[in-house]
């Protein structure tokens, strides 16, 4: 199964933003995905962090999961939505949310973001909770693939990517495959990116795939990128270093099983 992450570099206008989503999602169906995961915080890459607080949505409701599903439906291609402001019952909180889509347009998966990044070396700071409500909820869907195979599906977001626990839990249900929509900064990503991505990979015998925001915002952030796809065995199937674009790369499920079989790791589990 051909799968796509999808690297951006989201501004502050959301119709700018969407509009740069849908040209790259079309890239990827035509290039033969059947699901392509968005990164965190597509919709938006605001001035100040209540930015998104202008853009939050309820369930079931609003421009950005409209546009979505929409997409899925057009599309006919599962659609991972990176990462979206849902809506809390305080007026000045959300949730960090990704959102699932399959091909019919129906959303069947939803996972808050756990952990929140903080940040400071003196010359940057970052505190998501500032804004952000965690969630507390592990979280993974099936994928039946048009040849007919199941792909089981584990959801984690960004900062998550530095607690192995996380992906333990998810390679005990099962999962084959882990998604990491992210939006690193330069710094922690040049230092961080790839060894934490790989490590998830080898850890658990599973795919990872990550896209990611990627380039100097119109806020004046600058992502670290490097959108990847990586094989149960730690090796980069393909990847993008910086700047808008579509990294596409197969999910092999005989790989997949050989390296399990070869090195069965997850059953050797005590702790």
């Amino acid at each position: 199964m051909k799968v796509a992450a999808i690297q951006m570099v989201s501004g502050t206008a959301l119709d700018d933003n969407l509009r740069a989503a849908r040209e790259l999602l079309e890239q990827a169906a035509q290039g033969g995905a059947e699901l392509a995961v968005l990164p965190e915080y597509f919709c938006l890459m605001g001035h100040k962090d209540t930015d998104k607080l202008a853009l939050r949505e309820t369930a079931g409701s609003g421009v950005i999961q409209q546009f979505l599903a929409d997409t899925a439906r057009a599309l006919q291609m599962w659609i991972v939505g990176g990462t979206l402001p849902m809506a809390t019952d305080a007026p000045d909180r959300v949730r960090n949310t990704t959102l699932v889509f399959d091909p019919k347009g129906a959303c069947v998966a939803r996972y808050d973001k756990i952990h929140l990044f903080r940040f400071h070396n003196g010359a940057e700071q970052y505190d998501e909770g500032r804004i952000i409500d965690a969630g507390d909820t592990l979280v993974h869907f099936d994928l039946q693939a048009r040849d007919g195979r199941r792909w089981r599906v584990g959801l984690s977001v960004c900062y998550d990517l530095r607690f192995p626990e996380l992906y333990r839990a998810h390679a005990r249900a099962g999962a084959d495959l882990m998604l990491v929509p992210s939006a690193f900064t330069y710094t922690t990503g040049q230092a961080h990116w790839e060894v934490l991505l790989r490590a998830r990979a080898v850890e658990n015998l599973a795919y990872v795939l990550a896209p990611a925001q990627g380039g100097v915002h119109a806020n004046g952030r600058h992502t670290w990128g490097h959108s990847m796809l990586v094989d149960p065995w730690g090796s980069i199937v393909a990847q993008r270093d910086q700047g808008a674009g579509v990294v596409i790369g197969e999910l092999d499920a005989q790989r997949l099983g050989a390296v399990r079989a070869q090195l069965p790791a997850l059953t050797h589990r005590v702790l």
